[in-house]
């Protein structure tokens, strides 16, 4: 049976949301490649397999709008326009990277591309988001912030006190929750009190939905209908993207507490694959041309490492620069 597609959504922007998926997966593949080969400052938390809900969530974002991520941000960094040359960059310690070298996979930012940063602290980005969304409506600007956080971030104290704020003074943010199945080894269903997490925006009186987060255009349609909620001036709402890591919670996870059939079950609604028929069934482009999207990503990601490799390492002069504002 043939998906439906966002009617939203013209072909150009539809084969730039594959693009972007695959840019995603390339540039976490090989961040895994340049940890083993021990040219990676610190660790890293590979975002494969979650591909459809940054980019499904960001396709309903202006360039203004702003969004803050987790220690598992490459894809949502990428989603939102970060050049994946100076996030290699930043990965490989090198002064051409974002924060000059000094952030690393978990503390990516490019303010003016409205990445509000990367958040090595659980839940560390759910103030900040909706900390920017009152500035906006201070501002009188009909900004919108995504606030990603995981399945682990639930039961942090903070999204209890910014969600209720948010409710209070109806400000223009969209809480996703990327529930993966796992908070570094624990299973979501045995550390919540509910089953369906987002029932729990019932309580802030807003909305709370959840979507398949294996699929970008059900991401998309949900992100978009929060979205417009929100710059219309009606408030916050909770999505939750029900989705799942391929990969350990970071490069080193031994992966011993889940079975290899569950991750295998999950792998058949990988999200790229499923996208990648519904173009070509829709006749958004061709296989052959999304065999060479696919090559051409490749290369993108080979000439990012190539940059991010040639990359001076900071100066010892620059250790202190940037610490204050």
């Amino acid at each position: 049976m043939t998906r439906k597609l966002a009617v939203a959504l013209s072909p150009d922007q539809l084969r730039s949301m594959l693009r972007t998926m695959h840019m995603i997966r390339q540039f976490d593949l090989r961040a895994l490649d340049l940890y083993r080969e021990g040219a990676m400052r610190g660790s890293t938390h590979p975002y494969i397999g979650m591909e459809a809900v940054a980019v499904g969530a960001c396709a309903a974002l202006r360039p203004a709008d702003r969004i803050t991520s987790t220690h598992r941000g490459h894809g949502h960094c990428l989603a939102k326009g970060g050049d994946p040359r100076l996030m290699m960059a930043e990965l490989l310690g090198k002064a051409t990277g974002y924060c000059k070298g000094k952030g690393g996979s978990m503390h990516i930012a490019d303010v003016e591309a409205g990445i509000l940063g990367a958040n090595g602290i659980v839940g560390g980005g759910i103030g900040l988001a909706t900390g920017a969304a009152l500035a906006a409506q201070l501002a009188g600007r009909d900004d919108v912030t995504l606030c990603f956080f995981g399945d682990g971030a639930l039961n942090q104290g903070v999204l209890h006190e910014s969600a209720n704020l948010a409710a209070i003074w109806k400000l223009p943010v969209v809480y996703i929750c990327e529930n993966n199945q796992y908070a570094m080894s624990a299973r979501a269903d045995r550390f919540t009190s509910v089953p369906d997490p987002e029932v729990r925006a019932k309580a802030y009186g807003f909305p709370g939905v959840s979507c398949d987060g294996m699929d970008v255009m059900a991401v998309y349609r949900t992100v978009a209908d929060a979205v417009a909620r929100a710059r219309a001036g009606e408030g916050p709402s909770l999505v939750v993207c029900v989705t799942y890591r391929y990969f350990g919670h970071h490069v080193g996870d031994p992966l011993n507490y889940r079975d290899k059939a569950e991750v295998d079950a999950w792998k058949t609604k990988d999200p790229i694959d499923r996208f990648q028929r519904d173009l070509i069934a829709h006749r958004v482009l061709t296989s052959d041309e999304a065999d060479r999207l696919a090559a051409a990503v490749a290369q993108e990601i080979d000439a990012a490492v190539a940059f991010a490799k040639a990359s001076p390492e900071p100066e010892a002069d620059a250790l202190m620069e940037d610490v204050y504002a």
